[in-house]
């Protein structure tokens, strides 16, 4: 009688083994997948200054980001460029972040943001304390800004105007005023003619210029020839970037320097009347979040700030033998003692 032999597999052991193939097909695929989603986004940094100086506002967007749940390698990494004041340099920086593939871009300045425009006209754009965005042509609308560009707007303009007001608060005999602007900065030369026109007869206020932190010596040079009776730092991302330069020269040349944000009393600086860049830098991670998430840039509404601060530097007033009036130190936000 023939006899067959079979080898009988059970129902089980084959499911085990087609389990296991399954496992290990997943198990090759699986590294590939979770790289591919987890590719961190790509955020461009269009800065008016330089690394170091500009390095506690780079800290305050990576706070933002974090508050946003955007840790720096596992969700995103930075392509920072620097302009070091020269704002000729923002195209090449620009195209360089689009070449790279950028995912968004931060622009500091109204040139900025105008040579990411250029550069890309689909890739999202945040301003991170824009004056004026509207009137500069950069968005439609604050409420629907239109196209690739959202973010921040400021109030630098009625800022430069309170600052006048502050000047002559804090000395009343005042007769000479000199203005530091960056000529650089299309907002510059139209802060300094209201101010001008604000001035009034009987007050001379006249422009010191500067595009650059290596410019600075040579202008407090010749301020220091001029004696002012005060200085209005007008409100630009490249002079605020120079702000510890800008007030150790003023300390130097004892020359009285109101500015438009705190982070230059803090330097040392007597007054400054503005908004924090700090908090404007930390907000801006908000929108990268947002369009991180899918948002598209166009229908998200441009800030403005809801909180200027008035910050006194009452060490900065002793050094200079300035008598701060008791109504200015009983409105100041912070005082510096």
């Amino acid at each position: 009688m023939l006899r067959v032999s079979c080898a009988f597999v059970p129902e089980t052991a084959m499911r085990r083994r087609e389990f296991i193939s399954f496992i290990g097909s997943v198990a090759a695929t699986w590294p590939l997948a979770a790289r591919a989603q987890k590719q961190p986004a790509r955020i461009g940094f269009l800065g008016s200054g330089a690394a170091d100086t500009s390095a506690i506002f780079v800290e305050a967007l990576k706070l933002g980001l974090d508050e946003n749940g955007l840790q720096e390698g596992r969700d995103y990494v930075f392509d920072l460029g620097w302009a070091d004041g020269n704002y000729d340099r923002f195209p090449a920086l620009a195209e360089k972040m689009v070449q790279n593939n950028a995912t968004v871009i931060l622009a500091t300045t109204i040139s900025a943001v105008r040579s990411a425009q250029r550069a890309s006209n689909t890739i999202p754009i945040v301003m991170t304390s824009i004056n004026d965005p509207v009137g500069a042509g950069l968005i439609k609308s604050l409420s629907r800004p239109g196209g690739n560009t959202t973010g921040l707007a400021n109030l630098a303009e009625d800022v430069s105007e309170k600052m006048l007001e502050l000047t002559l608060a804090t000395l009343p005999n005042a007769t000479k005023i000199a203005a530091l602007l960056n000529p650089a900065n299309p907002a510059n030369p139209v802060f300094f003619a209201k101010i001008v026109k604000l001035a009034g007869v009987g007050i001379g206020v006249y422009s010191v210029e500067t595009r650059s932190s290596e410019q600075l010596d040579s202008a407090f040079a010749a301020l220091g020839r001029d004696r002012p009776d005060a200085l209005l730092v007008l409100p630009d991302s490249t002079l605020i970037d120079a702000r510890e330069k800008i007030a150790a020269l003023a300390l130097r040349y004892r020359i009285p320097t109101i500015t438009n944000a705190p982070e230059y009393t803090d330097a040392g600086a007597l007054i400054s009347y503005g908004v924090s860049r700090l908090a404007r830098y930390r907000r801006c991670a908000y929108y990268v979040k947002r369009i991180l998430d899918g948002a598209n840039p166009a229908d998200l509404p441009v800030e403005q700030p809801t909180k200027i601060e008035l910050s006194i530097n009452l060490k900065t007033a002793k050094k200079l033998a300035i008598p701060i009036p008791d109504t200015l130190v009983a409105r100041a936000d912070r005082l510096i003692e």
